[in-house]
């Protein structure tokens, strides 16, 4: 009976797991709706990792949210969205695909397109993946999938900027009017020192400032090479890091988002910087 009971409840995890991989794989081979105005690009920080209810019809593996700054910054501008920012997605991830069954995210940008933001290359550099591991918040699954942490001179921010302006490039070629702009990443860490919001000491938050200059830079340059939009959400959040006393992210601990991601103020905050920087270029598309 024993063996029975065990061999059916094999069997209902197996049926379970199958049906999971294949509203994964449907999920991943539907075809991206390209009549937006305004198509979002991107990882966690675009897609408002835990800060509200999923974006209905989103493949469950984005975790993509509907409060993340994309979505704030369509109510500004009053352009349709098609957000295809996801959770753990790379530069490669938008513009080859290879996500969990999931296209190429500028697939989506079509004729109608006037706004394309595109806020990426954290997770190709092992940007949040450290912070987590170094607060010990990473959990079991964190600990499975992610690296320890390379010297920041091995990592490869030229490819940031490949990418990048590769994206720039194959999104002109489909919407050679639209607005394009490569959202940087608001501040994280104080300028010099850590803090218990952290739950890391100096020496993890010093390294994890150099790559986050390191992401900032290949961010800028990309935007330079292509001719894109650069928004300097860096400089935007001074004084809005996760020890201030008006943070626009995440430490460890969180009260709305997920650790080490803009919060509820950030994303708001991204989308009235990056509305500021496009509504007179915009108006003239």
């Amino acid at each position: 009976m024993i063996r029975t009971f065990a061999v059916i409840g094999t069997l209902t995890l197996a049926a379970l797991a199958l049906a999971v991989l294949l509203i994964l794989v449907w999920q991943g081979k539907r075809k991206p709706d390209t009549s937006g105005q305004y198509v979002a690009l991107g990882s966690s920080f675009a897609a408002g990792l835990g800060l509200g209810p999923r974006e209905p019809g989103s493949p469950f593996v984005c975790l993509r949210s509907t409060n993340g700054y994309p979505h704030h910054l369509a109510r500004l501008t009053g352009l349709s969205l098609v957000d295809m920012s996801c959770s753990g997605s790379t530069t490669e991830h938008i513009l080859k695909g290879g996500q969990v069954f999931l296209g190429p995210q500028f697939d989506a940008v079509g004729d109608n397109t006037r706004l394309v933001t595109i806020t990426s290359g954290g997770n190709d550099v092992g940007y949040i993946g450290d912070l987590t591991l170094a607060s010990g918040r990473a959990g079991f699954l964190g600990k499975l999938f992610l690296k320890a942490p390379t010297p920041v001179a091995e990592r490869n921010f030229a490819l940031v900027t490949e990418n990048l302006v590769q994206v720039v490039r194959a999104i002109r070629v489909r919407a050679p009017k639209a607005v394009i702009v490569l959202v940087g990443y608001p501040r994280l860490l104080p300028d010099d020192s850590s803090c218990d919001a952290l739950a890391f000491g100096e020496g993890a938050a010093a390294t994890g400032r150099q790559v986050a200059a390191g992401l900032h830079e290949a961010t800028k340059l990309a935007a330079e090479k292509s001719a894109a939009v650069f928004v300097d959400m860096t400089d935007a959040s001074a004084g809005h890091d996760a020890c201030s006393k008006a943070p626009w992210v995440n430490g460890a601990a969180t009260e709305n988002g997920a650790p080490f991601h803009p919060n509820m103020a950030g994303a708001k905050a991204t989308a009235q910087v990056v509305y500021k920087a496009v509504s007179g270029l915009l108006a003239t598309t």
